[in-house]
């Protein structure tokens, strides 16, 4: 049946940590993130999205940004293990 999407993985815990990053050869710079998570992202000198803080304290906010993002370019995982939060695996 396939992996659910992240909204529904949603593994926003109390306490989790997750490692956030940004693919910067996707990024165009629409600043979604910066929008949706203004605490969470930035945009450089160059339009590139960074993250605020790479190894954040898991919110909505942050795992809104990478799914709205028109070109997939955060990736989330849990800093402890490593497993994927966003893009979900195949």
């Amino acid at each position: 049946m396939g992996v659910p999407p992240a909204r529904a993985y949603s593994s926003v815990g109390a306490g989790d940590r997750w490692h956030v990053e940004v693919d910067r050869s996707l990024c165009i710079g629409s600043a979604q993130c910066v929008h949706t998570a203004p605490d969470g992202f930035r945009l450089d000198a160059a339009r590139q999205s960074h993250p605020a803080d790479p190894e954040a304290a898991a919110n909505e906010k942050i795992l809104a940004a990478a799914e709205n993002c028109p070109v997939e370019a955060i990736m989330i995982s849990l800093l402890k293990s490593g497993e994927p939060v966003f893009p979900p695996e195949e």
